[in-house]
């Protein structure tokens, strides 16, 4: 996207007791509170709160930062009360991976609650341990009649609309949380590496938005410190930190988490940068986001991994990830008639299609960081996003995901769904070879919602090589509306245990439903 100006029930989720406390004592910088007096004996503190990421049927990571070196310990149990507990023995936690670090849990119950907590011990003394840090989720199911439902959005702090504590923070999170999802998808966007947050913002009516600012929020991300403490930006907000104790996350990447719409191989144009390789500053976002999320494809040890994989989330759900970022050719007008490489790269394709046809899902989310059908430009000649305005047969990128969707109607593998973020706006659109240049592909859906955090902007333009019909469609007549003039936007995934069929809701928050889609299982296309 172009880098535009500026409750749940105690049965369940009573843990969240335990961890609330422990928020409030856990001050952090930015909210000024004094530190309880346990942390300047040495011990040490947990004050980023706790996350868990990638859940299966049987597994999670579990993620934590310190205040200095500790042995990160995970006990987990199927009370509140911890009665009868298992206890995970974690990472030493150091510089080296700027004091964060995860578990993964395995052999967990099916379709479970699992209640678990983090304490975090001196390594010279594991005597001297600190407040121990609460958290809880939910498995997958493993039978068909246990439904599954699931939020997703994107976009956080963007467009210098970041941490306001008069409206109270990000409270479109505790919103979410009341909701009691399964799990949240961020569909990329969960910083903006290359988006200053000033102290204050006039508003076109004349009111002031006050920002939370850090040093490392002052400029744009450059070094690893510098991302590490974007990353780290969000997580002063308490209806954040409420959130990630109570929800787990399935996590992706797009643009912001290291420059507006990059891709390999750039070398900068743009002042703000002493370091013009976007490769460079690839490698150090890279870096910081793995030490920051729990995702199982990463290893933050090794420095090795990918952000593409498969969440399976019991019979009825796989959450396909892209990443439409790391293998990208470089933007352009997009009219090649040849184009191997496109937006996924020739092996994450081949990897997608072998990955759908395994599948033995009900539902195959294909989670991708931008649209398929909307014309997302990068300056006046170029294109971010898939589509380039063509509304002819597919060139550039377009031949890409015409081959993933000509495989997808020949293998007649069902029950695909889209689902992305990115554009700042929320829309549905339905895609049928009746209406589309390009015709060998069975009707799908295209979902989009956000941001949660960020300022909102007018619809792209439809390219009709796909055949997509806006549906429905909800965003601003003007550029950068901010959160305090529009209610921001997410998504919510319902899945029936007992019929299959799959609900989806475009949400605004306040509790408003804007639209919902009710899609039948075992269809190719609908």
């Amino acid at each position: 996207m172009p880098n535009r100006p500026v409750v749940p029930s105690l049965d369940r989720r009573g843990v969240l007791r335990g961890s609330l406390a422990v928020s409030a004592a856990l001050s952090l910088p930015a909210v000024g509170a004094a530190a309880p007096a346990f942390a300047l004996s040495g011990r040490p503190r947990a004050a980023w709160g706790v996350q868990v990421g990638d859940v299966t049927a049987s597994s999670a990571l579990v993620w934590v930062r310190s205040d200095r070196p500790a042995r990160m310990i995970v006990e987990t149990s199927a009370t509140e009360s911890f009665r009868r507990s298992r206890t995970w023995h974690g990472p030493l936690l150091g510089a080296g991976s700027d004091f964060t670090g995860t578990t993964p849990l395995y052999g967990l119950p099916a379709g479970e609650q699992v209640h678990y907590r983090v304490t975090l011990a001196d390594p010279a003394d594991p005597r001297r341990t600190g407040r121990p840090v609460h958290g809880t989720f939910r498995t997958a199911p493993a039978r068909h009649r246990d439904g599954v439902r699931f939020l997703w959005s994107g976009d956080i702090a963007g467009q210098g609309w970041g941490i306001n504590p008069d409206i109270g923070g990000y409270t479109v999170y505790e919103e979410m949380r009341r909701l009691d999802p399964d799990f949240f998808l961020c569909s990329g966007d969960n910083i903006y590496a290359d988006g200053v947050i000033e102290p204050s913002v006039t508003l076109p009516d004349g009111r002031v938005w006050r920002n939370v600012t850090t040093e490392e929020k002052s400029k744009v991300a450059e070094t690893l410190a510098e991302y590490r403490g974007n990353f780290r930006y969000n997580l002063l907000d308490t209806n954040l930190r409420r959130f990630n104790a109570q929800v787990p996350s399935i996590v992706q990447w797009d643009d912001h988490e290291v420059r507006n719409n990059w891709y390999p191989g750039q070398i900068l144009d743009d002042s703000r940068y002493t370091e013009k390789n976007i490769d460079v500053l690839a490698a150090r976002s890279t870096r910081a986001f793995r030490e920051y999320f729990p995702v199982s494809t990463l290893r933050a040890a090794s420095g090795e991994g990918r952000m593409h994989r498969v969440v399976r989330h019991g019979p009825l759900l796989d959450v396909f990830v892209l990443d439409m970022r790391s293998f990208r050719n470089a933007n352009s007008p997009g009219r090649q008639p040849d184009d191997a490489t496109g937006i996924l790269g020739a092996g994450q394709l081949r990897w997608l299609e072998q990955e759908l046809s395994r599948s033995r899902a009900v539902w195959k989310v294909i989670a991708a960081d931008m649209p398929l059908g909307l014309v997302v430009t990068d300056g006046a000649t170029d294109f971010e996003a898939v589509a380039q305005g063509d509304p002819g047969q597919p060139l550039g990128r377009e031949l890409q995901i015409a081959e993933l969707l000509r495989y997808i109607k020949h293998r007649r593998i069902t029950g695909t769904v889209w689902l992305t973020a990115d554009v700042h706006y929320t829309s549905a659109q339905h895609y049928v070879p009746e209406r589309a240049a390009f015709k060998d592909f069975a009707p799908f859906w295209e979902f989009v919602s956000g941001p949660l955090a960020a300022g909102q902007f007018p619809a792209n333009a439809l390219d009709a090589t796909f055949g997509p019909d806006r549906v429905f469609v909800r965003a601003p007549d003007r550029a950068n509306v901010s959160p305090m003039e529009s209610p921001q936007l997410f998504g919510e995934v319902d899945i029936d245990g007992d019929s299959g069929e799959l609900t989806v809701r475009l949400r605004a928050q306040g509790g408003s439903v804007l639209f919902s889609k009710v899609l039948r299982p075992g269809l190719v296309g609908q």
